[in-house]
Formats: C-alpha cells, structure tokens, sequence
C-alpha cells in the first residue's frame, strides 16, 4: 500500500532513488523550446516532493490545460473518471494498474483531438494522471505545458520563461504544504 509520505510507489523509482540514479536535468522525452536553467530549478524543488505531493503538483499543472483541450472533449467523461481514480490511488485506495488503465484512458483525448494544442494540452493531463503510477511523468507532464506554450506561442521565449516560473511557484507551495505537514 502507497504512503503519502513514500518518495516513491513504483520499486523501479525507489532502488533507482536510493542509488542516486536520478539524473537532474533529466532527459527530455519531446522536443520543446525551453529554459533549461527554470526546468533544472524545477527538478530540483520535485525531487524533495514525496510522490503523493508530486502527483498533486502534476495534476495542478494539468488543470490549467484542460480549457485548451478541443471543445468537444472538454466535457468529456473520461477526464472525471481518470481524475476519480487519480483521486483514489492518491488516498491509497486502488492499484497502480488502474491508474495506469486511467492514464490511458486519458491518452485517448490526444488521439482524438483535432488540433496540436489540444492534442498536447491533453497529454499533459494524461502524463499528470499517469504520475500516480511512476514520479517520472511529472517532469514529462510539465515539458508537454511547455510544448503547448511553443505552439501558442511560437519563439516567445518570454511565454516558456512565464509558463515555468508558474510551475515553479506551484512546487514552491505544495513544497511548503508537505513541510507544514512534517512538523505536526
């Protein structure tokens, strides 16, 4: 059973953790225009999250993306049910599998979007749900908002600066929520 206070749920991610194989900054998985020294700041302030309050971030980030999701899909039932079960694996409630089945479920957004912002902006929300399996998909979550900014806002980098600071000033306080809650 998953604690909230586990660095990690996946086995894999733990020995990994305590081996010290966590390379930061680690490897991009989509090529996006980016600040590599915000995303490095980023890393850093994720890595002291437990998994629990990781998942938390990722989704936050997540939910500011959902209104760029295709208006066909925003109201989709899929995204509640994802976030029903992301919801529950967080409580300890239901297996990684589920919320592996969940993350495809939302995956299947991207595949039926019809324009590349929606398509991007609902991996974004399928890697934050996926991060209730492996913390892995939080930093993959926070690249795919980078990518949906490139597409707004193609060569502005002022817009990438902009989309990770807010990345990181949400770190910075679900940081402090989990700090607060050590001490009592």
């Amino acid at each position: 059973m998953n604690k909230k206070e586990d660095y990690a749920w996946n086995q894999y991610e733990q020995e990994r953790h305590q081996q010290g194989l966590e390379p930061i900054p680690a490897p991009y998985k989509i090529k996006i225009k980016d600040d590599t020294s915000l995303r490095i700041q980023l890393e850093e302030l994720l890595a002291q999250l437990p998994q629990a309050y990781l998942a938390e971030w990722a989704l936050a980030i997540a939910q500011h993306f959902l209104p760029l999701i295709d208006p066909q899909l925003r109201n989709d039932p899929r995204i509640d049910r994802a976030s029903e079960v992301f919801t529950r694996r967080l409580s300890g409630r239901t297996t990684a599998y589920e919320v592996r089945q969940a993350g495809f479920l939302a995956n299947q957004l991207a595949k039926e979007s019809k324009t590349e912002v929606s398509r991007f902006a609902a991996r974004v929300f399928a890697q934050s749900i996926a991060t209730g399996h492996m913390r892995g998909h939080a930093i993959v979550a926070s690249d795919y908002g980078i990518k949906v900014v490139n597409l707004c806002y193609p060569n502005e980098k002022p817009e990438v600066i902009k989309e990770r600071q807010r990345q990181i000033r949400q770190a910075q306080q679900i940081l402090q929520v989990y700090l607060q809650a050590q001490t009592k």
